[in-house]
């Protein structure tokens, strides 16, 4: 059996979480990207969501996570009841998510969706794989908003698509991995093929941004829809 080693340092985040709501039961923020969602073993990863937000909100707990690199919306829960709750409802899935991301080359279908299964592989960490026979089940759905021409560094003109992503699982790396599966890889993804194409290699970040969340309060029996704009 593998054993998996984790050798990433993750570089300083200089951008601040933006708490967007907060009230008595949870906290909803803005996550920059570049930023880990919880602290690492190692002591040099130690800055993350949750780290900083125990200074604000004692005893809060992090519902769900984003990737390093991902922006955008996350839900925290300022008790372990609460986060209960929460967690509840992403496992029966009746949390809708909605990310906004930029993939590389122009997509010839307006809308799809990716059913590809995933698998957690020791030998390939820290990505994952496509596995019908071992993976788990994970489906996405994808929609075009626009088709254009990225102006990069240099001055050259790199086609992207803007698209919506809507996970209907949530398994890790499922919408980098998904997309890679689709052909068109999400721009500035490291692990999976979005800084490869000509042109891709200057660019800053992972073109991924967490969009819109709903969910029901688990207090007030309210349902809640924020967005976040994306940021690219």
């Amino acid at each position: 059996m593998s054993t998996i080693i984790d050798t990433f340092i993750a570089p300083p985040c200089r951008e601040e979480i933006v708490v967007l709501y907060q009230d008595a039961h949870l906290v909803l923020i803005n996550k920059p990207a570049g930023l880990l969602s919880l602290s690492g073993k190692n002591p040099q990863n130690r800055d993350s969501v949750h780290h900083r937000l125990l200074a604000i909100f004692p005893g809060c707990t992090l519902v769900h996570r984003l990737d390093f690199g991902t922006s955008g919306l996350m839900l925290v829960a300022r008790n372990k009841a609460i986060n209960v709750a929460l967690c509840q409802q992403f496992s029966q899935r009746t949390v809708s998510k909605v990310y906004s991301a930029l993939l590389c080359g122009h997509l010839a279908d307006d809308d799809g969706v990716i059913d590809a299964a995933i698998a957690k592989d020791p030998a390939l960490f820290p990505r994952m794989s496509l596995c019908a026979i071992n993976g788990k089940p994970a489906r996405s759905r994808y929609r075009v908003v626009e088709r254009v021409y990225r102006k990069q560094e240099d001055g050259t003109l790199l086609p992207v698509t803007r698209v919506q992503l809507t996970p209907e699982t949530g398994r890790t790396h499922q919408l980098r991995i998904h997309c890679q599966h689709l052909g068109h890889p999400i721009l500035g993804c490291d692990l999976y093929g979005g800084l490869l194409p000509p042109g891709t290699g200057q660019t800053p970040r992972l073109m991924l941004h967490a969009s819109e969340l709903r969910f029901v309060h688990p207090v007030s029996g309210a349902p809640v829809h924020i967005c976040s704009r994306s940021p690219f």
